[in-house]
């Protein structure tokens, strides 16, 4: 098995005179200038030595280093691409998260399957990994929101046997460090201080060499080689334990962290200083967050020891703190009680800006997905500032963020804020009976509480694990924090929810070419004719092939066409079309005949009643968006003859008000009768001109993708049928609303015919209901109201008469036989009335001090119950089982108040007359 020493002998480190090195700290392998260099340079092998004495000679700002790094690749041919959204599922389907800037080029591009925007190229990309939130504020240099300013380069081996869209290298390894070196020289760094560690990459089947390059303690850009494909006869065996072989691309993916690159022209105690100045100082202000001319000076000698406290080198975080403490000749305890503070202000302004971001992008916090990532995030952040005491309110530490940063729907985003802070109040209350119950089971066992009952609660509760705690210390029991907590809540929702299984080619349809669909040409054709190519018999009915098909396959949320084939004196029926690999399969009643020849007959009305709903859905996407905002976007849809439904992201319920609007909006795209039009661009120009909202329905595969435009008011990519102009839907009309999940809104409407027919439905309720009512239809609902509020005032009134009816048959006799026993009186009663009034009776006898038992017979069944004051040592629930039990039944309750019976009405009696006698055997005992 071989290694990847080979793949660093670079020429352009033997020209400069670097020299090979393994470290005497961690036994890494890394590259420098510096010939009696004997440390790579990383924490905890070696510290900050950039703090107070920065690395470049001239300060930067965010946006002036973002301008520096992409001017720099311009200038040496790269060409500047806009950054992608942070969602990475809006082009893509298999993640959630953008946390590379080579996310934005993957899968497509970097399978070779469509060409890059540009290549070589160059961007600085919005970037979140959850990965590292337990190390933020801690680590000086972690940072859950970071841009990555990269440069990126696509090539083919010249013996590549496949056609792939890009073609030869541009540039590979060497020219991949010296733009990394020259990068450096252009800032004034000291270049003989910078390190290259050899550190081989593996991520997603794919691998290669890489390296990480270290500048005064801090890690500064990461240079990724993939060039390997996981394969079991590969030659070269990575660090997952699986064996690699070389591929027919290769990709130059580098990645350098903007805020790091900020942080070390500064020299800050912190990156959090450099990145977020005016921030830091405004929560340390509201936060009442002061320190001594010497515990400053204690804490800035701290900050540069605190790359030792990243918790993926270190098993114990606190003791690793413990070392820092030694080494500063402090106690631990005050180190602590000084720098935790700190800690907790940097994570806030780390977490607003990462909200800012994935709220200003359009994510939903929900249970789901990047909705829960979001909401996970925003919780973490809120109990943060409640702990420190920071005295503002949440949604504006996150605006400050969103206007920074530049977005425009920041008024929607402190909404979202305010919303999931009162959703979160709620949660709290309803989960800390949970965390009670559940210390109380731990309680004396000498266990602490699992980490996965914590993640559990987090998941499904909201509890964060301090205050579970807290909780679980009153009652007695220990819970063990895992240092990357968050990090394992994270990872258990990082994968997509978009995501589902390929659709793989039929062994059986291997030889046979794609289907040609005629659906595209004229969508309103309903007749045509083809050659039967093939015939699949199925244990029900047949699969057939035809060369070229005008039934629409089910896809996209819209159901399949249906009609039939003829051919000579034979005509077949079709009952579903489905789509595998570009063929298209008609599944039929029966078998039309191989190599025949067949006119095909889609069902046209089936057919207009299922575009005119696929061409609504656009239009109520499209006044959603209009009306709820532009975070609005699509979960899911499914279209039919009847009715149709759209799922939407929102944080809130729609509003009637809301509704009508909608449908207005829909409504005036219909009357205006615009065009209905497809185009097949060039994926990269869509994107380019549309953006990712293109993709509400999912992310269409190949290069030239088919954009559908209603007028110039909606586009989006979709591969469904669709009507020629709005006004041939006639009519929309919105249904009903209704959640689907927190975060997920329904809208059911219908379209065309089916909304004539809806509203007809509607009216005729309206209408029968009038006639009951004897009123005017627009007269039902005060009459409803008035005819409500009438029967809510005589159910008091009944009620009224009930406890009126219970004092009386409490103080009037009514058949009540008085029983002392022992020490208190016992009243047992038989009455004819229901469970209401018996439970009444027995609380009159309580609160005259009376043991009651009371007894009905109505309604077929027998029933018992038992009331006991306070002070008297009768156990309510006891008596109710014994007596029950003598009915055929049983029953129980607290000491207090029980109830119970059973089927035997006749034995009640029996059963009444026996209880002085269970009362005094109970009390005995």
């Amino acid at each position: 098995m071989s290694d990847l020493e080979a793949e660093y002998r670079l020429d352009y480190f033997e020209e400069e005179g670097f020299v090979r090195t393994e470290c005497d700290s961690c036994g890494a392998h890394f590259w420098s200038r510096d010939h009696d260099r004997e440390l790579c340079g990383e924490p905890p092998c070696a510290d900050y030595s950039f703090i107070d004495d920065p690395g470049f000679p001239e300060s930067y700002t965010l946006s002036e280093m973002r301008e520096a790094f992409l001017s720099f690749f311009e200038s040496n041919g790269h060409e500047r691409i806009d950054p992608y959204p942070v969602a990475a599922n809006r082009w893509r389907d298999d993640v959630l998260l953008t946390q590379a800037s080579i996310y934005d080029f993957q899968p497509l591009v970097t399978s070779g399957k469509t060409p890059p925007p540009a290549n070589p190229l160059t961007i600085s990309q919005p970037c979140i990994r959850m990965q590292d939130i337990d190390n933020v504020g801690k680590t000086g240099r972690h940072t859950m929101a970071f841009e990555m300013m990269a440069h990126h380069a696509f090539n083919t081996r010249e013996d590549a046997e496949d056609d792939y869209a890009y073609e030869g290298e541009v540039y590979w390894k060497d020219e991949t460090v010296r733009y990394c070196d020259e990068l450096f020289e252009s800032l004034g760094a000291d270049l003989s201080e910078i390190t290259y560690i050899e550190d081989p990459w593996v991520g997603g089947g794919n691998a290669g060499p890489a390296i990480e390059v270290i500048y005064k303690g801090a890690e500064l850009a990461t240079l990724v080689f993939m060039c390997m494909e996981q394969d079991p006869d590969g030659e070269y065996e990575m660090k997952d334990g699986n064996t690699y072989s070389f591929m027919d691309t290769y990709i130059v993916d580098t990645g350098y962290g903007l805020e790091r690159w900020t942080w070390m022209s500064q020299g800050t105690a912190t990156v959090y200083e450099a990145v977020y100045p005016d921030a830091i100082e405004f929560l340390k202000e509201n936060a009442g967050i002061e320190h001594t001319e010497t515990e400053r000076e204690l804490i800035h000698r701290a900050a540069k020891l605190s790359g030792r406290l990243d918790i993926d080198d270190v098993d114990d975080v606190e003791a690793a703190r413990g070392d820092i403490a030694d080494k500063l000749d402090v106690d631990v305890d005050r180190l602590r009680e000084l720098v935790e503070p700190l800690e907790s202000i940097y994570a806030i302004a780390d977490h607003s800006r990462t909200l800012a971001y994935m709220f200003g992008d359009g994510i939903v916090p929900s249970n789901v997905g990047t909705g829960y990532l979001a909401r996970m995030v925003l919780r973490r952040t809120k109990r943060l500032v409640d702990e420190v005491g920071v005295d503002a309110p949440l949604d504006e530490l996150v605006d400050m963020q969103a206007e920074r940063l530049g977005y425009e729907n920041r008024d929607t985003i402190r909404e979202i804020v305010r919303t999931e802070e009162r959703k979160y109040h709620k949660t709290l209350e309803r989960g800390s009976r949970k965390v009670e119950a559940l210390a109380d089971e731990y309680a004396g066992t000498g266990e602490p509480i699992p980490t996965g009952e914590l993640l559990e609660l987090y998941d499904s509760h909201g509890i964060q694990p301090d205050m579970v705690a807290d909780i679980a210390a009153e009652r007695g029991a220990d819970v063990d924090v895992p240092d990357d907590f968050y990090a394992l809540v994270a990872d258990r929702h990082e994968e997509s929810d978009d995501g589902g299984e390929g659709t793989e080619r039929d062994d059986r349809l291997a030889d046979l070419p794609e289907t040609e669909k005629l659906f595209y040409d004229d969508q309103g054709r309903t007749e045509f004719e083809a050659v039967v190519l093939d015939v699949f018999e199925r244990e029900e009915g047949y699969d057939v092939v035809l060369d070229q098909t005008m039934f629409y396959p089910e896809g996209g949320g819209q159901p399949a066409d249906r009609g039939s084939f003829t051919g000579g004196e034979t005509t077949v029926d079709v009952v579903d079309v489905q789509e595998v690999g570009g063929i298209v399969l008609h599944r039929t009643d029966a078998d039309p005949g191989k190599g025949e020849f067949v006119r095909g007959q889609v069902d046209g009305e089936r057919r207009d009643r299922l575009r005119a709903h696929h061409t609504a859905t656009h239009l109520i996407g499209h006044a959603a968006r209009e009306v709820l905002g532009d975070h609005v976007r699509q979960a899911g849809a499914q279209k039919g003859l009847d009715s149709s439904r759209l799922d939407i992201r929102h944080y809130e319920r729609i509003s009637r008000e809301e509704v009508k609007a909608i449908e207005r909006l829909a409504n005036e795209l219909v009357r205006e009768n615009v065009p209905v039009r497809q185009e097949w661009p060039h994926r990269h120009e869509a994107e380019a001109e549309h953006g990712f909202d293109l993709y509400q329905g999912g992310v269409p595969p190949g290069t030239n993708i088919r954009l559908i435009h209603v007028g110039d008011a909606d586009v989006q990519a979709c591969a469904g049928t669709h009507v020629d102009r709005t006004g041939d839907i006639g009519a929309v009309k919105v249904l009903k609303t209704e959640p689907v999940q927190d975060g997920v809104e329904r809208i059911v409407f219908a379209a065309g015919d089916a909304a004539v027919e809806s509203t007809q439905r509607t009216e005729d309720a309206l209408y029968d209901a009038a006639a009951v009512l004897d009123v005017d239809p627009l007269d039902v609902p005060e009459t409803a109201e008035r005819f409500f509020e009438e029967w809510k005032a005589r159910g008091k009134e009944i009620e009224s008469l009930k406890a009126s009816l219970a004092e009386a048959r409490a103080t009037g006799g009514d058949d009540a036989e008085t029983v002392e026993i022992g020490d208190f009186t016992a009243v047992i009663q038989r009455i004819n009335g229901d469970a209401d009034e018996l439970r009444a009776t027995a609380n009159a006898h309580v609160e005259d001090g009376n043991v009651a038992v009371v007894g009905s017979g109505a309604g077929g069944s027998a029933s018992v119950v038992v009331g006991v004051p306070e002070g008297v040592d009768v156990n309510a629930g006891q008596v109710v089982s014994e007596l029950a039990g003598r009915v055929g039944g049983g029953g129980g309750g607290p000491p207090d108040f029980a109830q119970g019976g059973g089927p035997d009405v006749d034995a009640l009696d029996d059963a009444l007359d026996d209880a002085p006698d269970v009362l005094r055997t109970l009390q005995e005992a």
